[in-house]
């Protein structure tokens, strides 16, 4: 199953994430992926809000991954950026906290997909300046993203169907798809 939605703001994205992690049980597994400065951090962020976690998340890329602390479950957040060998990844020893806990992995595409077959993957377009993205200005920038949501297997599939009967979630889908049905209305 896949749906798209136009998250205007950071709290937009924080609020998804929120709905995540309301929406999550032991066992699922979120991939994010997009470019720098698209908002994986912070939806992680919105992830743990939803999970019960208290304290800061921050981004986990200099020791790879980090386990929160949430009233319904744990949180383990990892930065797949560095990892370049499936040995790297066995290393982090995540199967041992992967049905207890909600895991939540940035930059996981073509690395961590043998963690789980039942996930969800979401892709984070940002828009770009006048270098691609390489300006750093770009990076801060509160402009309009686009999530687009995956699922894989059952429990993937579930997860996803559960997110979406979340009435913040349910709105967004909503004003995306009736932007897009206004832009193909013909004049």
């Amino acid at each position: 199953m896949e749906i798209s939605m136009c998250v205007p703001l950071a709290t937009d994205i924080q609020a998804v994430g929120a709905a995540l992690g309301r929406a999550a049980m032991p066992g699922d597994m979120v991939m994010l992926n997009g470019p720098l400065g698209a908002g994986k951090t912070t939806m992680t962020q919105g992830i743990a809000r939803g999970l019960g976690v208290k304290g800061t998340v921050s981004s986990p890329t200099f020791v790879i991954a980090q386990i929160h602390h949430g009233s319904s479950m744990d949180l383990v957040h990892v930065d797949a950026y560095r990892l370049e060998s499936i040995e790297e990844l066995d290393a982090l020893d995540l199967d041992t906290s992967l049905d207890i806990s909600l895991t939540v992995v940035e930059w996981g595409a073509g690395k961590v997909e043998v963690l789980s077959g039942d996930r969800i993957e979401i892709a984070i377009e940002r828009p770009q300046g006048a270098n691609a993205g390489e300006d750093p200005e770009d990076l801060f920038v509160d402009a309009p993203r686009m999530l687009t949501l995956t699922s894989y297997g059952c429990r993937g599939d579930a997860f996803l169907t559960a997110l979406l009967a979340d009435p913040d979630v349910l709105a967004l889908v909503e004003a995306t798809e009736s932007t897009r049905a206004s832009l193909e209305q013909p004049e």
